[in-house]
């Protein structure tokens, strides 16, 4: 008898557990690819923390090595230059590995026990130079403006398909931190469903929105501004703060002062003050560890919540400087051992000049 659960087992699938709630993505065609970090490399970086090469012929995401990555969905060019060829400043494409697909309908299966559906949605890369450049500090401010108009570009699009629920940018920077090639890239994946650590957050802004009248995320702001202890870095519309119940050494969010629930409603004049407060933070992790790996991630609010006066749109950024182990795992607990009042002073000491 055919199991409908593993009748296909070359398209990625969607499953959910049965005890925790938690959906998982079954996708066999990860494991295809590349990896171009040395194993033994210190920080799980490259050995060659700052390139300093205008292309690197082995590396897909260098400019005029277009052809071997899927064409491209949409990209910042010079004009009249052609699509899937030189001339870009920040490109777009679809995931040559991804962990979901394009196609197809969102219709699964289920039975007493389990749940499974299609591996429907969006898995692309956002290609941030085509340089080969490893570090975001490499980056100018005019850069970094271009790649978050890129993710609102995308957010605004993927927004329209009605199969899509929710989609998250984020970033992987070293092998330390999940990344398998070094040229500065993020990515982005859109899910038909909208994720349990995604629902868990959504859920107590809303309980604080209920018993308080207010977004909690605002409530820290005004809070962490007063104090100033776990301020690292303020800027006209945005604060960089370490978190009060920090979970790991030197976490980071960037927080928009005034309260915004979508990411892809940011206006033009907010990319601008964006790029400067992620490149200040990025540049003094940067200096502090000497390139080290890290993630950051985009929280914002599911693609049909209206208007949600209980949550606000923010940046975590994490560096990967401890492990998660046995202890973390089981309980959900984390270690850190670096207090965030103490993490904040340090990178606040910090003085980075950005190109403009």
């Amino acid at each position: 008898m055919t199991d409908p659960f593993t009748d296909d087992p070359t398209m990625p699938q969607l499953r959910k557990d049965p005890i925790t709630g938690r959906w998982v993505i079954i996708a066999e065609g990860r494991a295809a690819r590349p990896n171009d970090f040395d194993p033994v490399s210190e920080g799980g970086r490259s050995n060659c923390s700052k390139s300093g090469k205008q292309q690197r012929p082995d590396c897909p995401f260098c400019e005029g090595n277009e052809h071997e990555t899927p064409n491209e969905v949409i990209a910042r060019r010079e004009p009249g230059t052609q699509s899937n060829a030189v001339g870009w400043s920040v490109r777009v494409v679809p995931n040559k590995f991804p962990a979901l697909e394009i196609e197809g309908g969102v219709n699964g299966h289920s039975d007493a026990i389990y749940r499974a559906m299609p591996g429907v949605g969006v898995h692309e890369v956002i290609i941030e130079s085509p340089k080969h450049l490893v570090g975001t500090s490499e980056l100018s401010v005019a850069q970094l403006r271009d790649v978050f108009w890129m993710y609102r570009s995308r957010l605004q699009t993927l927004k329209e398909d009605s199969r899509l629920a929710y989609a998250m940018v984020f970033k992987n920077v070293g092998a330390a931190a999940g990344a398998s090639l070094e040229h500065l890239h993020s990515q982005l994946i859109a899910l038909p469903i909208v994720p349990t650590n995604v629902l868990d957050e959504m859920n107590g802004s809303l309980s604080f929105y209920d018993r308080h009248g207010c977004c909690v995320y605002c409530d820290m702001v005004e809070r962490e501004l007063a104090a100033e202890e776990r301020i690292v870095l303020e800027t006209p519309g945005f604060v960089a703060l370490t978190p009060f119940a920090s979970r790991f050494p030197y976490e980071t969010w960037v927080v928009p002062k005034i309260h915004a629930g979508h990411y892809e409603e940011i206006r033009d004049d907010q990319l601008d003050d964006l790029a400067e407060v992620m490149g200040q933070l990025i540049g003094k992790l940067e200096s502090m560890f000497h390139q080290p790996a890290y993630n950051y991630i985009i929280h914002t609010t599911p693609f049909d919540t209206k208007k949600p006066g209980h949550y606000h749109w923010h940046i975590e950024v994490m560096p990967s400087l401890t492990k998660i182990a046995g202890f973390e795992w089981g309980t959900g607990f984390h270690i850190n051992p670096v207090p965030p009042e103490q993490a904040a002073s340090m990178l606040r000491e910090i003085q980075i000049e950005l190109r403009p």
